[in-house]
């Protein structure tokens, strides 16, 4: 007859601990059912779950697996499983998945403990638990700090939206970052990502400094944050701010673009979305001069802006057709991904106003980064804590796997 066992070891990490312990196992004919380790700061945890066969051999496999682990100075311990248990947890098989991602300059205890008593309470079992991020030395300055832990928990959350109000209202309790998306097989296969340009990928809206050059700065900047808000139509805000800009001199386009910061991360994440395969994209209602030069200085394949129309060195301050605007983001995301052979969930679409909320519900994985109230609550996911380059671990992707 046959008996199923758990074996859980724990000590020192060693070379060769894992051949040793099934190599005892392999001579006692022993099927393995279930299997994980983790190393943490050099201290293992190593669980096994067993089917010996011919139950009057057990004793003598666990003996001498008793023996092994302690010459390798381990502790060890078995839990008899009885067959009605395994068969349940086979039966879990197939359950949906979801991936937690916890970011923020500093993981702390009190942030670990709300997650995951906010997916317990919401019926989501923690399979796994995983630091994504580097090893953080003791005295990194707290607004240089990059931490990010994955949770993989099984189940269908009874009321998703509840559970991401949850979270959402915990994050801005905390100052973090808690992101909730389905475990799927596009999750690390997306190959397509689109940003906004203006306070996504560089920290201004060149519209407002531009405003500033033309001596109508105030005026400007009160209409962009209001259509950033939500609360004016896009293109209409659009074409009253241009209209303010009317005899501006195209001398100060080059001063303006040389004076331009790029957004923290956004180095590191174009150098490693190239090195993944990625084309990328800029979807902006900016304006194309200054497109180009962030095209150059991150290799952006695709971009799509606003054509600044200049008569006689002078910006004449009308709108010229086809306006990038909220609806023509979700259009080129699409047209973008066709022309790429990709599927919509194989794209990544990163924004920060409500102008970018079309793309952002389209795409595969949508990114509210640093984004205003309205839009936090309605994209998909956001990032407020880290830089643009925090966009990678929502794919999985470590630290030590890439560039950074």
């Amino acid at each position: 007859m046959r008996e199923i066992v758990l074996i859980n070891i724990t000590g020192e990490d060693c070379p060769g601990l894992t051949a040793a312990i099934t190599g005892v196992l392999a001579q006692g004919g022993v099927n393995i059912l279930d299997i994980g380790q983790a190393v943490i700061h050099d201290t293992l945890s190593f669980g096994i779950l067993i089917e010996i066969p011919d139950n009057g051999r057990s004793q003598a496999v666990l003996k001498d697996l008793l023996f092994t682990a302690y010459e390798l100075d381990q502790q060890v311990r078995f839990t008899p499983v009885s067959e009605e248990d395994y068969r349940q947890w086979v039966g879990g098989q197939g359950k949906a998945r979801h991936i937690v991602t916890l970011l923020t300059r500093k993981v702390t205890a009190e942030q670990l403990q709300r997650v995951s008593a906010i997916t317990a309470r919401y019926g989501l079992n923690i399979d796994h638990i995983d630091r994504l991020s580097g090893r953080m030395p003791l005295d990194m300055p707290a607004e240089q700090g990059k931490g990010c832990i994955e949770f993989s928990v099984r189940g269908e959350p009874a009321d998703p939206a509840a559970l991401r109000a949850e979270f959402l209202s915990v994050a801005q309790e905390l100052s973090v970052d808690i992101a909730f998306q389905r475990d799927t097989v596009f999750r690390r296969n997306r190959r397509l990502a689109v940003f906004d340009m203006d306070s996504t990928l560089i920290e201004a809206e060149v519209i407002d400094e531009l405003a500033k050059a033309a001596g109508v700065g105030e005026q400007v900047a009160e209409i962009t944050e209001r259509a950033m808000r939500g609360e004016l139509d896009f293109r209409a805000s659009f074409k009253e701010r241009l209209s303010l800009l009317k005899g501006l001199s195209e001398d100060v386009l080059e001063d303006i673009a040389a004076s331009l910061r790029l957004t923290e991360g956004a180095e590191a994440l174009f150098a490693e979305l190239k090195r993944l395969g990625y084309k990328t994209a800029i979807l902006s209602g900016g304006f194309t001069y200054f497109a180009r030069k962030l095209q150059q200085q991150l290799g952006i394949d695709y971009v799509f802006a606003n054509e600044l129309e200049i008569v006689d060195g002078k910006v004449t301050g009308v709108a010229v057709e086809p306006i990038v605007d909220a609806q023509r983001k979700a259009d080129l995301l699409r047209e973008l991904a066709q022309k790429e052979g990709l599927q919509l969930e194989q794209t990544i679409a990163v924004g920060d106003g409500a102008n970018d909320l079309p793309m952002l519900g389209l795409a595969g994985l949508g990114v509210a980064f640093r984004a205003k109230p309205l839009v936090k609550q309605s994209a998909k996911q956001a990032i407020s804590t880290l830089g643009l380059d925090g966009i990678l671990y929502l794919l999985g992707y470590r630290d030590r796997e890439g560039l950074r």
